[in-house]
C-alpha cells in the first residue's frame, strides 16, 4: 500500500524545506546551531501542518543524531522514561551529540509527564524538541519552559501552498506520471486552511478520483469531489478560526441561542475546552469590561473549572459561561481605552512624570523636589484631591470614556463630578 503524498514529498534536508526563513534560512536563527550540530532544547510552536515534525527529523538527520519520538496522546510517564533511558545508553560516554527526543502535541502531557522530562533535559541526556499547536505560556510548566528556547514557526502563504502543489504534481514519483494541470488553486487552500498535510492529502484524493491521466483541477471540480469536508467542524483548520469568530460574535451581539449552538458545534467537533474558555476570558474584559465586572470573575472561574474537570462535564460550564456572557451588558471602553492610551505614547514618546507625584526615596530626591505639592487623596473629603497625574504635555486627555450602560454611567457620574470639567465627562 502506498504512502500518503504528504509522507512521501516530506523534506529530508534543509534545502527541500518550505518557508520558516526566519528560523532556518540564510539568517535564520536556528541556521547555524543545525550546522555547528549544538542544538538546544526547543519548542516548535505553530499551527498544524507547519512542518514543526519535518524539522525535528531534519535537525536530527543533520546534526547526525539518534533520533527518540513520543506521541503525548498515548504516552505515559513509564513511556518516557523508558525512552530517556535507552537515549542515556544510545549518547554514549564520550559524545557531545547527545540523543533528540521529540514529543508531538506536548501541549497534551500533565504536570507529571512533563516533570519526568526535567532531569533529563537539564543533566543534558537528551536534547528535547516539543511541538505544539497550543501558545507554551499555557500549557508547558515553567519549569520545563525555562530550560526550553521557543520557536515560532508562521503560516504557510499562498505561494508556499502552491509550491507544494507544483512540487507533488512535477516531482512525486506516483503523481508525476499523470498529466496534472493546476488550472485553479483557491479552493484546494481555502479547504486546507493553511494545513500542508491535508493540503497534499486533499490534492491526492481529488487526482485519485480521476479515470484519465489527464487531470485538470480547477475550483469547481475541488469542490465537487471533496464537497463533504466543507460541512465538518475541522478543529485543526480554518473552521476553527471561522466558528470561535462565530460563538465571539454571537456573545458580543448579545444573542445567547446563537452562541450556545456555536458552542456546542465547537465542543461536538471535539475542540480543546481550554481554548474555548481561554477566548471567554479575553471576551469578558475586552466586550464586557466595567459594564459587569462580575463577567471577568465567571469567566476566569470558567477557566479554572474546565482546566480542572475536563470533558464532558465541561460543557456545562462553558454554557453557563457563555449564556452569561451573551446576556451581560457590553462595552469595549476599557479595550479602547489601553489601546488609545497606547497609540498616545507611541506618538508622545517618554513624556517626563510630574515632580509632583514622583518617588522620593532619598534626600537628594526630595531636595530636587521630588514629591512636593503632592495632594495625599485620602487627607481630603471623599478621599479625593483635585491633582495633576497625567505628564503637561498631554494634561486634560481622556482615554477612559465609559459605556453607556447602567454601571458605567455611574462610573462617567462619579468622575464628573470629581473632575469637574478637566476631562470633559
Amino acid at each position: 500500500m502506498n504512502e500518503p503524498l504528504a509522507e512521501r514529498l516530506r523534506p529530508k534536508t534543509l534545502e527541500d524545506y518550505i518557508s520558516q526563513s526566519h528560523l532556518i534560512g540564510p539568517n535564520g536563527s536556528l541556521t547555524s546551531s543545525i550546522k555547528q550540530g549544538i542544538i538546544p532544547s526547543i519548542i516548535l510552536w505553530g499551527p498544524p501542518g507547519i512542518g514543526k515534525t519535518t524539522l525535528a527529523h531534519i535537525i536530527a538527520n543533520e546534526s547526525k543524531r539518534p533520533f527518540y519520538t513520543l506521541s503525548a496522546i498515548n504516552s505515559g510517564v513509564k513511556d518516557v522514561r523508558e525512552v530517556i533511558d535507552k537515549a542515556k545508553q544510545s549518547g554514549g560516554l564520550f559524545t557531545t551529540k547527545n540523543p533528540i527526543l521529540f514529543i508531538d502535541e506536548i501541549h497534551r502531557f500533565s504536570k507529571s509527564q512533563q516533570d519526568s522530562l526535567l532531569q533529563a533535559v537539564e543533566k543534558g541526556w537528551v536534547t528535547l524538541i516539543g511541538a505544539t499547536t497550543e501558545n507554551p505560556s499555557f500549557e508547558v510548566i515553567p519549569a520545563l519552559l525555562s530550560r526550553c528556547q521557543v520557536y515560532i514557526l508562521n503560516s504557510f502563504d499562498k505561494n508556499d501552498l502552491e509550491s507544494l502543489l507544483k512540487r507533488a504534481a512535477e516531482k512525486d514519483d506516483i503523481l508525476s506520471k499523470k498529466n496534472i494541470i493546476l488550472d485553479e488553486t483557491e479552493a484546494l487552500l481555502r479547504l486546507s486552511g493553511g494545513d500542508a498535510r491535508k493540503l497534499l492529502n486533499i490534492f491526492e484524493l481529488i487526482v485519485n478520483s480521476y479515470d484519465s491521466d489527464k487531470i485538470v483541477i480547477t475550483n469547481e471540480s475541488v469542490l465537487q469531489k471533496v464537497q463533504s469536508n466543507t460541512v465538518r467542524y475541522d478543529k485543526t483548520g480554518e473552521q476553527h478560526y471561522d466558528i470561535i469568530s462565530a460563538l465571539i460574535k454571537s456573545i458580543r451581539g448579545s444573542d445567547p441561542n446563537a452562541a450556545v449552538y456555536w458552542l456546542a458545534r465547537m465542543i461536538e467537533g471535539g475542540e480543546d475546552v481550554k481554548f474555548i474558555a481561554r477566548r471567554l476570558l479575553i471576551l469578558a474584559s475586552e466586550d464586557i469590561g466595567n459594564a459587569n465586572p462580575t463577567a471577568l470573575v465567571i469567566a476566569n472561574s470558567t477557566f479554572q473549572a474546565v482546566s480542572t474537570i475536563g470533558n464532558p462535564e465541561s460543557r456545562i460550564i462553558l454554557s453557563q459561561c457563555v449564556t452569561y456572557l451573551a446576556c451581560s451588558p457590553k462595552s469595549n471602553a476599557s479595550y479602547k481605552a489601553i489601546k488609545d492610551a497606547q497609540q498616545l505614547v507611541k506618538e508622545t514618546g517618554d513624556l517626563s512624570v510630574p515632580l509632583s507625584i514622583r518617588n522620593a526615596p532619598t534626600k537628594l530626591m526630595k531636595e530636587l523636589g521630588y514629591g512636593d505639592n503632592y495632594q495625599y487623596a485620602h487627607n481630603h473629603e471623599n478621599n479625593f484631591a483635585l491633582h495633576e497625574f497625567l505628564p503637561d504635555d498631554i494634561s486634560g486627555t481622556k482615554l477612559y470614556n465609559p459605556g453607556e450602560n447602567s454601571r458605567e454611567n455611574g462610573l462617567r457620574e462619579f468622575l464628573k463630578n470629581r473632575w469637574k470639567d478637566k476631562y470633559g465627562y
